[in-house]
């Protein structure tokens, strides 16, 4: 029995073949791209998320822990970001004299909310692709597989004897279509399960830390109001609060 060449294999297929093949290898490759930049792109998110959880914690004074955020030169990502939305917010919501405690967490927390979605998103990416890939690519194969086993039985019309061996090369042809399916269906379904974990769990901790940062402005607003009864007419205590910039426009920022 003569030995089989892989190369030779695909060169002799039919050309709906050789187009599912060379469809199925260039998924594959786009496949593993995702996969490496999800995995980079995961990386600095866990990274920063740890980064920012040691400097918050670390770091009794949020006037300082902003100002290190707001002059890096790379732009916050996660937590971070998280954070300096909804301090600049709380701080606005501050300078405004007819607001209450209530009113100034709430407008807060929606503000975080909204920062917290599109992080969530930024999360998400790739993911639907790599989903999409590990579950067409087997099919697609599948696909190429039963046109060239078609082929190769349908060629067998004319012959007055045929044989199993007249049709073996075509189907060996065919079932490459199948093997090239599952090699890249088999990597970004792997990957998916592995990214939406990660991701499932940066989530819960982006949450966590909102729900705590809102208990510490909360702690903060009413201990203030509390202690202060001229806080609607003076809403700092500090005389000349530290200046903080955002995006061009300068904010107040109060001491813990």
């Amino acid at each position: 029995m003569n030995e089989l060449s892989l190369v030779k294999l695909v060169l002799d297929a039919s050309l709906l073949v050789k187009l599912v093949m060379l469809f199925l290898l260039t998924i594959s490759i786009y496949s593993w791209t995702l996969i490496l930049r999800k995995s980079r792109f995961l990386k600095a998110a866990f990274w920063d998320a740890n980064d920012f959880e040691n400097r918050f914690w670390r770091d009794k004074n949020l006037n300082s822990l902003y100002n290190y955020y707001d002059n890096k030169k790379d732009e916050p990502m996660g937590m971070a970001n998280i954070f300096m939305t909804g301090y600049m917010e709380f701080v606005r919501l501050r300078k405004q004299a007819n607001m209450t405690s209530d009113a100034i967490l709430e407008g807060s927390q929606r503000a975080m909310r909204v920062e917290l979605d599109r992080e969530l998103d930024l999360l998400d990416i790739d993911l639907a692709p790599l989903a999409t890939i590990g579950s067409v690519s087997p099919y697609i194969g599948l696909f190429g597989t039963v046109w060239g086993i078609m082929s190769s039985f349908s060629a067998l019309g004319g012959v007055e004897q045929p044989s199993l061996a007249m049709v073996a090369p075509g189907i060996s042809e065919a079932l490459i279509a199948t093997a090239m399916g599952l090699f890249a269906a088999i990597p970004a379904v792997m990957a998916y399960n592995h990214y939406v974990d990660k991701v499932e769990r940066l989530s819960t901790r982006y949450e966590t830390f909102l729900d705590e940062f809102t208990g510490i402005l909360q702690r903060q607003a009413y201990a203030y109001r509390s202690s202060n009864p001229l806080a609607q007419a003076q809403p700092y205590p500090h005389t000349q609060p530290p200046v903080l910039k955002k995006k061009g426009k300068k904010i107040g920022i109060f001491g813990n």
